[in-house]
């Protein structure tokens, strides 16, 4: 059975990126393209996982976070952040404010799905191996 992951993303040729990596690994993926617009998405399609920007239009991916975790029907949806922030402490300034996990940016193509596959139950794990995809299939990979 497939995941159902939000991204929250307001960069397209990011959000592409991700979402055809998702959707090739078996996922089906919801698309928000600012903090607000996502909120709203979580609140209304209950995803199994979200991916999120940190520095979005509207409100930021902390407000996002701090939305999404006082909502109890939301709360326990792993959100993950995927972002440049790379200075020391980062990411346990992500933790902390709620963030469940952090995958930098750029991501990596070859391991971005095993990253997520972490914070999903077995069954809703990638369905198609990772390590049988080919490079040369996105312009990106």
């Amino acid at each position: 059975m497939p995941a159902r992951i939000l991204i929250i993303e307001d960069n397209p040729a990011g959000m592409e990126l991700m979402s055809y990596l998702l959707q090739a690994y078996g996922h089906t993926v919801l698309l928000a393209p600012d903090g607000p617009a996502g909120v709203a998405l979580a609140a209304s399609a209950l995803p199994d996982l979200i991916v999120c920007d940190v520095y979005l239009p509207g409100m930021d991916g902390y407000g996002v976070v701090r939305h999404l975790k006082a909502h109890p029907a939301l709360a326990d949806i792993p959100i993950i952040a995927v972002t440049a922030l790379a200075m020391a402490g980062d990411r346990d300034k992500l933790l902390s404010a709620g963030f469940n996990g952090y995958i930098g940016k750029p991501i990596e193509p070859t391991s971005f799905i095993s990253q997520l596959d972490v914070f999903l139950p077995i069954d809703l794990h990638a369905l198609i191996d990772p390590t049988a995809r080919t490079h040369g299939d996105h312009p990106d990979c």
